[in-house]
């Protein structure tokens, strides 16, 4: 059934895909802003089963550094161009889009098309994910996806590939010479695929889970998690932020727990798992979420830093990642050369 989003959801909305984005994903503030237009709105949100399976679909999203784009706005229609170049390739016009990343600031992504496309309630991950090769499609090697991307003074990179790490390193390439920062679009496949190759029903997930947070964010801990389906994982205060010897971009933050546990959150571009004492308590697919104890704001992991308090809760994982052995492999820590973070309970 359809779904009419109005601008007064759209605090609730993004809240909820900060909290998806469990601990990445870029802060959801410059979209908020670029769809605050009232004449934007309303949205109609559509399930993938009110359109017709043979309908062209798009999925959009923002790569790179989400702190650069903070920085350097991008233009009024960054996808313009990298639609028409898929469009061409293609040679028929794509007038439905999805999501290509359902948590951080991609969850809205989608909104920013709506006025020239339909909105499907579906996106290739459920959660924040640091490699374009980690989308659903991808993942279920759907044959024929094609991929257009920024690479900068104007210009757009196109992919077509059978191989899914060919087109997260030339996306990620295309990217750096364009500065760190842009847009990317995937098409080349329909409305149908998106039953079974997709996590539906992500953007309501999302603004039921910022509707419920907005309503609990000042009761006890317990109550807040679980008014999200969630649990307490942790809280504490940080006391130390340390590189993983085996890969820089890893980070254990140890925590000092209330009750005296010594706690770690890993981290990558997302929080990757939990430990305390020692015992693997989550790990991704979960969603693992730290919030500011005091302020309860989500933070995200560039946020954790020496002295904070902080409250760790975890989300449960989209049931999609659980589906097969194959979808899991290629989620879990191990994918990152973590291994023994793999197979929390």
């Amino acid at each position: 059934m359809a779904t009419t989003l109005e601008l007064a959801q759209l605090p609730a909305l993004a809240r909820g895909f900060a909290l998806l984005g469990s601990g990445g994903g870029g802060t959801t503030t410059m979209l908020e802003l670029a769809l605050a237009a009232p004449e934007r709105w309303p949205i109609t949100l559509h399930d993938v089963d009110e359109l017709d399976p043979s309908t062209p679909c798009l999925g959009a999203a923002f790569v790179g550094s989400t702190m650069l784009l903070g920085e350097r706005l991008p233009g009024e229609a960054p996808f313009a161009p990298l639609v028409a170049a898929v469009e061409r390739w293609l040679g028929v016009r794509v007038p439905a889009v999805c999501s290509l990343e359902g948590g951080g600031l991609n969850g809205l992504t989608p909104l920013a098309l709506a006025d020239e496309r339909v909105v499907v309630d579906a996106d290739l991950t459920g959660r924040a994910v640091p490699g374009l090769d980690q989308m659903s499609l991808l993942v279920d090697r759907v044959p024929g996806i094609v991929a257009a991307c920024d690479t900068g003074a104007g210009g757009v990179a196109l992919v077509q590939t059978d191989r899914a790490v060919d087109l997260e390193r030339v996306i990620r390439s295309a990217t750096i010479q364009a500065g760190g920062a842009g847009g990317t679009v995937f098409a080349g496949f329909m409305v149908g695929d998106l039953v079974e190759h997709s996590v539906l029903g992500g953007t309501r997930r999302a603004l039921e889970l910022g509707l419920a947070f907005q309503a609990a964010v000042s009761a006890p801990l317990e109550q807040l998690a679980a008014s999200l389906g969630g649990r307490v994982l942790g809280e504490g205060r940080i006391t130390a932020v340390d590189a993983d010897a085996r890969d820089p971009h890893v980070n254990s933050v140890e925590i000092a727990g209330l009750g005296g546990e010594v706690q770690r959150v890993i981290t990558r571009s997302e929080s990757l798992a939990f430990v305390s004492d020692g015992r693997l308590e989550s790990s991704a697919p979960a969603i693992i979420v730290v919030l500011d104890a005091l302020s309860r704001d989500i933070l995200e992991v560039t946020d954790l830093m020496l002295a904070r308090n902080v409250a760790v809760l975890e989300l449960p994982a989209p049931e999609w990642w659980h589906a097969s052995p194959e979808r899991l492999a290629r989620v879990m820590p191990s994918v990152y050369g973590l291994a023994e973070l793999d197979g929390a309970r």
